[in-house]
């Protein structure tokens, strides 16, 4: 009887030990957060990436009164940061800012370290800004029919720009070549500045770029914009058109997310989406990005995982029909 005994208690004990953690997640996520909160981005200091992060991070510690600090872990194609996240614990105190390259790295990087869905929990889509395709001033073309038209006249003969094998203005052109049926020739560069200086000297015909790194060309007339990449027109650029009202479904543009590892706990992760979806959809936040051609957001997390679901399928079809590689 003794031994029976004992072993209930056993069992017991089991029971209350393994329900205990869910209780616990519970509790602390009502009195979320305790500490300091970090924010990785898997991109070095500088640009719209890094600028974001820091600017929500300001906000962010306000809101929750605790502090947030962004970390810079650049490398691999945003996977050693990415992958930074994945394996921290899911407790909240340890976020990405992600981007774009989450939904293109699986059809590119042989065995990554994570799983872009399954790795996360996904709290908010915060922001999408569209590239603008700019082109060389002598460029017989100012429109994307224009270009059509000299491109399939000229079959090979023009070139576009981009900051490397699988980065975002490389498959932005790849998505126009197929979409269009034109054959154009992809120059990768080791960055933006190097290529932009390349078609406004007409070594190079065409890019696509940020609309921060477009402008510092076009309002001095180095370059011409031709058409914006996403489904509709920029405030900033109102009399620059899409390329879908040529190619209708023509689609590509930048974003930025908030993501944290797979397991956090549900309440930390709505309650981190409520402070960071008012941060991003207040005027004054909305108007600062505006300015940088950033159109803000914020999503439910069930929005945000299906917006990288959707975006992942239509790189993978892209990528394999267009055999591109990281090479």
């Amino acid at each position: 009887m003794k031994t029976r005994f004992a072993l209930q208690l056993g069992a017991v004990a089991a029971a209350v030990a393994t329900t205990l953690p869910a209780w616990a997640q519970s509790e602390s996520a009502a009195n979320y957060p305790s500490r300091p909160i970090r924010i990785i981005v898997p991109y070095t200091p500088g640009a719209i990436n890094d600028v974001l992060a820091r600017r929500v991070a300001q906000q962010l510690s306000e809101a929750l009164k605790q502090s947030v600090v962004v970390e810079n872990k650049p490398g691999g194609g945003t996977v050693i940061g990415t992958e930074y996240v994945a394996r921290a614990e899911p407790d909240g105190y340890t976020l990405l800012q992600t981007a774009a390259s989450h939904s293109i790295n699986p059809s590119l990087v042989a065995k990554l370290p994570y799983d872009s869905i399954k790795s996360f929990s996904f709290i908010t889509l915060v922001g999408t800004s569209p590239y603008v395709m700019t082109a060389t001033p002598s460029l017989p073309a100012n429109t994307v029919p224009e270009l059509i038209a000299l491109a399939k006249s000229q079959p090979g003969k023009i070139s576009y720009a981009s900051t490397g094998n699988g980065g975002s203005a490389h498959l932005m052109g790849e998505l126009l070549k197929d979409m269009a049926h034109v054959d154009l020739m992809h120059i990768p560069y080791k960055g933006l500045a190097q290529g932009l200086n390349d078609v406004a000297s007409g070594q190079v015909q065409l890019t696509f770029s940020t609309y921060t790194g477009a402008m510092a060309y076009l309002q001095p007339g180095r370059v011409k914009a031709i058409a914006v990449t996403g489904k509709e027109r920029m405030s900033v650029l109102p009399n620059v058109p899409t390329i879908a009202e040529t190619l209708p479904g023509y689609d590509a543009s930048g974003w930025w997310g908030y993501v944290a590892p797979a397991g956090t706990p549900k309440p930390i992760v709505d309650k981190l989406n409520r402070e960071l979806n008012k941060i991003v959809q207040s005027p004054e936040f909305k108007e600062h990005f505006k300015s940088q051609g950033v159109e803000m957001l914020g999503t439910t997390p069930e929005e945000f995982r299906t917006h990288v679901e959707r975006e992942m399928e239509t790189w993978r079809k892209l990528i394999k029909k267009a055999n591109i590689t990281m090479g």
